[in-house]
């Protein structure tokens, strides 16, 4: 604040101006000096970044029963068809891209079916960037939600961008201890995030430093788990879940899945994300929920 700076010169200022109206006619008034331009220029607070966000599809998950969404067991026979949404934030200092998706592998193919998921792609990452007019090397930033498979399937297409990611996910990926991680399956998927350069960063995280691009920790779906808030010059204050909820219902219902790591920390991180969302009036994105992402029409602004 520079109000110790300009109060001294607007003090000297009027009295100066008291002093020559006491000491001129009486018919002729003296207007007050108006403070120096640059003084004005510099109160004036700044411009908020311009800030949009490219919705990305990053495949399609059917799920056959979703009994395995909610421990209290009032899902099942019940089945659904997931969104599975990645974000390009587009900031003036740089990209930030959240969460990589299924493989880029599955482009092409037919639905694959594995247990309760059947899962789909259309279209890369990488395609769907060079259809923004961007290509992988101009993102300055990714970041995952966590480290479920369909959240970290193309991290192939990125590797020259800073992965940013809190340290109690990481070492659920990488245990210290020579434990296998947390799902010993995507051992080959996480080892192409070892090349990346990493940002190990704190529990909330100022991504851009203006408070626009917000990464903060919602833990219990995974232990390291993170949701994403943005600040737009049209819609205002965005959240964006992760798997902190993956449909309406989830969150109606507060219903946590059967695999999360952590019921307890899970049902903390719900109410501190709405209590975040009712203090910001914030929209909330579910972004495995079709009814959410749907009306976007593949932009934020």
């Amino acid at each position: 604040m520079r109000l110790r700076h300009t109060l001294k010169p607007l003090l000297l200022a009027s009295s100066a101006a008291v002093i020559l109206a006491a000491c001129a006619p009486a018919a002729e008034d003296t207007p007050p000096p108006e403070a120096p331009a640059e003084e004005v220029a510099e109160a004036s607070p700044a411009p908020a970044p311009v800030l949009t966000v490219d919705v990305l599809d990053c495949g399609t998950i059917g799920v056959s029963d979703l009994d395995a969404f909610s421990s209290a067991g009032d899902f099942a026979g019940q089945s659904d068809e997931f969104t599975n949404t990645c974000y390009l934030v587009n900031h003036p200092d740089g990209r930030l891209l959240w969460d990589l998706g299924l493989p880029s592998q599955l482009v092409g193919q037919p639905p694959f079916t594995q247990q309760i998921f059947t899962v789909s792609v259309e279209k890369s990452i990488t395609e769907q960037l060079a259809d923004l007019g961007v290509v992988p090397s101009e993102l300055s930033y990714v970041s995952i939600s966590h480290s479920h498979f369909d959240h970290i399937g193309q991290v192939d297409q990125v590797q020259g961008a800073t992965w940013l990611v809190n340290q109690t996910e990481y070492d659920a990926m990488f245990p210290a201890d020579g434990a296998p991680p947390a799902d010993p399956s995507l051992t080959e998927n996480y080892a192409l995030f070892k090349p990346m350069e990493t940002q190990i960063i704190e529990d909330r995280h100022d991504v851009f430093g203006d408070g626009s691009v917000v990464i903060f920790k919602t833990p219990g779906h995974t232990p390291g788990h993170a949701s994403l808030q943005l600040t737009l010059p049209e819609s205002g204050p965005v959240l964006l879940t992760g798997d902190l909820y993956h449909r309406t219902e989830s969150r109606a219902l507060s219903r946590v899945p059967r695999f999360n790591t952590s019921e307890e920390e899970t049902l903390a991180s719900m109410a501190t994300f709405e209590t975040r969302a009712t203090d910001l009036e914030a929209k909330v994105v579910i972004q495995h929920e079709p009814d959410d992402v749907v009306p976007l029409g593949g932009i934020i602004r």
